[in-house]
């Protein structure tokens, strides 16, 4: 029974540690910010991605219209769209909206978060600290968790427990 009671808790330490090391949700005027991340960068690598929601809560439009970083030179709003089978991305010179009561995703293939002129890599783990600016609500802090490096999302606190140590083998002693 002690077993058990320490596996328990060796469970739970992991639980807690997995989700405190995950970046906060953000805020700003009606804009909740929610699963803030990027991708490890390889080894020379210049550029990188963010990724993240943003929900309108209130009733009026707001727009994402810039972010900077002290990791980038730079941090650009990009859209990847599929164009005759060919993938192309450009810059949203002009922001991107966010509808009143609509939510608006940066992932992978789609909107994003382009750092440029990385001043040095990403590795899985970090966090980076960005920093968004809004045509309404203003500029809000927010920080990327660093995920490896083919991440297609971030990593879930609910799956926080796919961390904790496999002890199916382990033999119970009485």
């Amino acid at each position: 029974m002690k077993m058990m009671s320490h596996i328990a808790a060796c469970a739970a330490l992991i639980l807690a540690a997995a989700s405190a090391a995950q970046a906060e949700d953000a805020k700003v005027g009606d804009l909740l910010i929610t699963q803030p991340w990027s991708r490890a960068t390889p080894g020379g690598a210049k550029v990188a991605g963010g990724y993240l929601t943003i929900e309108n809560k209130g009733t009026a439009p707001d727009r994402l219209l810039s972010g900077t970083a002290a990791i980038a030179g730079k941090v650009e709003l990009h859209e990847m769209s599929m164009d005759n089978g060919v993938m192309t991305m450009r810059p949203l010179d002009k922001g991107l909206a966010i509808a009143p009561g609509q939510s608006v995703k940066l992932a992978p293939g789609g909107y994003h978060l382009m750092l440029m002129e990385l001043k040095g890599g990403l590795k899985q783990g970090e966090q980076v600290p960005v920093t968004l600016t809004f045509e309404k609500a203003g500029k809000v802090d927010v920080t990327l968790d660093v995920q490896g490096v083919g991440a297609q999302a971030p990593a879930a606190t609910s799956d926080a427990h796919k961390m904790a140590p496999d002890h199916s083998g382990m033999k119970m002693s009485k």
